[in-house]
């Protein structure tokens, strides 16, 4: 089998274990609506200590935080738009932080903008090189950063959301992370080839949709068990063995 033939089998292989997990999130094939998977709710306050601490680093296509040798890995695919995203970062995400912090796993985000597309604007865009940028501002910044930005979410996906002041603004919430580099790059939009990467990534991942999640390289479908933090690890407790 081909190099191609076996990427494309594997593209299909996940996108089917996934087609329950989109089918509560957002889909890049249109339909879905906003509020789909419920509203989000408020991370734990004791969590933001673990946030404070998580290394980050920045690859060609994804963010990886934790540690680069930890025995697991998780790859996360979210939107910043995307609402379902938010209420997995405040509950299935405050898991996969604890479990990077404790260096059972590696977590990928790769970071979509496909809402772009789909509903107007560039708001995923904007948001998505600002989580680059914090990538590279020094432990925890990421970490911090991601989770503030998805508990700030204008309502109902609207294009004109995550102005560069709005995203400067709430980057002022995780101390350390505003500084004239940072402000630059969210305002100049330095990091837009790698958002153009992230976006391609996603999409030749077939996974469809967002949050999506794979463990090891196999999907999890998690369903509605993504967005309670209980139920999430005892998912990912299976899928890790």
């Amino acid at each position: 089998m081909s190099v191609r033939r076996t990427r494309r089998a594997l593209a299909a292989a996940v996108a089917a274990g996934l087609i329950g997990l989109a089918a509560v999130g957002c889909s890049s094939s249109g339909g879905t609506p906003p509020d789909a998977a419920g509203k989000a709710a408020a991370a734990p306050s004791e969590h933001a200590e673990t946030l404070s601490v998580l290394p980050s680093r920045a690859e060609p296509t994804k963010i990886v935080v934790g540690d680069a040798d930890a025995p697991h890995t998780v790859t996360v695919y979210a939107d910043p738009r995307c609402p379902s995203c938010a209420r997995f970062e405040a509950s299935g995400g405050t898991v996969l932080a604890e479990r990077a912090a404790k260096g059972e796993v590696r977590v990928e985000y790769v970071v979509a903008s496909f809402l772009d597309a789909r509903t107007g604007g560039t708001a995923s865009a904007r948001a998505a090189n600002a989580l680059r940028a914090a990538a590279d501002a020094g432990p925890g910044k990421f970490a911090e950063f991601q989770a503030a930005l998805f508990a700030s979410q204008p309502a109902g996906e609207p294009e004109d959301a995550f102005t560069a002041d709005h995203l400067l603004r709430i980057a002022g919430q995780v101390e350390g992370l505003r500084s004239d580099a940072f402000d630059a790059a969210v305002r100049d939009g330095s990091h837009r080839a790698w958002v153009a990467a992230a976006e391609k990534a996603f999409q030749d991942s077939g996974v469809g949709g967002t949050p999506s999640v794979v463990v090891d390289g196999k999907a999890l479908d998690g369903g509605t068990g993504l967005y309670d933090a209980g139920a999430f690890g005892r998912i990912l407790d299976g899928a890790l063995g």
